[in-house]
């Protein structure tokens, strides 16, 4: 279900594996309520969400105060995100900037479109992965539900066995994963990675040897030459 990549007297890191919810949901044990059990913590408070699909860095706190506190840096967008996911298709551009409003479309999914009105707004590398598919890092600057299926989706190279935006795709796993977050707490800088290679339950596809090496180059993701943007 998790494993605990840090512990901080304000918050915990896990690695939240994928197809577990954040919330109580078919009949799914809380994942906050299994973490408590093993910390020792009597609550423990959701800082940000992972959609169920998605692995990866999820932030806890410890205290409601140290909660609000972090929640209010993602609110304003001075956390750094960043997310591996594995695309199927070529993509119709290989790095740049993905940028556009959300609406509902059908069931539970979401469509860009070209408006700017409050847009989702996605900064991209990708790199050449297996056969038919792109291996991409993608650094969103917004929060916005499914953002980044939606935004690869738009791209061409919707994420491989994502159920919703690639339903005709059968893969172990949805593969997007939380790969790397910065921020400050305290006047005291914080930078965790949580590589995908290293946990079986995971998935097998970020272990093929180009998808590998693309991830072995995007280690330090805040080091890229990332273009600025205006926010």
């Amino acid at each position: 279900m998790f494993d605990i990549l840090f512990t901080h007297p304000d918050f915990i890191v896990i690695n939240k594996h994928p197809n577990v919810s954040v919330h109580k949901d078919d009949g799914d044990t809380m994942l906050l309520e299994e973490v408590a059990k093993q910390t020792g913590d009597n609550k423990l408070y959701l800082i940000h969400r992972l959609d169920k699909m998605t692995s990866g860095i999820l932030l806890l706190g410890r205290s409601s105060s140290a909660a609000s506190e972090l929640s209010r840096q993602f609110a304003e967008r001075s956390v750094e995100k960043f997310y591996l996911a594995i695309g199927c298709n070529k993509p119709k551009k290989k790095q740049g900037l993905i940028s556009g409003d959300m609406q509902r479309s059908r069931r539970s999914a979401w469509k860009l479109v070209n408006s700017n009105t409050n847009p989702a707004v996605t900064q991209f590398f990708s790199l050449a992965a297996m056969p038919g598919e792109r291996l991409f890092l993608c650094k969103p600057h917004t929060g916005k539900t499914h953002q980044i299926r939606v935004a690869l989706k738009s791209l061409g190279s919707a994420i491989a066995g994502d159920p919703i935006y690639n339903a005709s795709h059968h893969a172990d796993r949805g593969y997007l994963h939380a790969f790397a977050l910065r921020f400050e707490f305290q006047q005291q800088a914080y930078q965790f990675v949580c590589d995908p290679r290293n946990s079986a339950v995971l998935g097998e596809k970020w272990n093929e040897q180009m998808t590998s090496q693309g991830i072995e180059s995007w280690l330090t993701p805040w080091e890229l030459s990332w273009p600025k943007i205006n926010k």
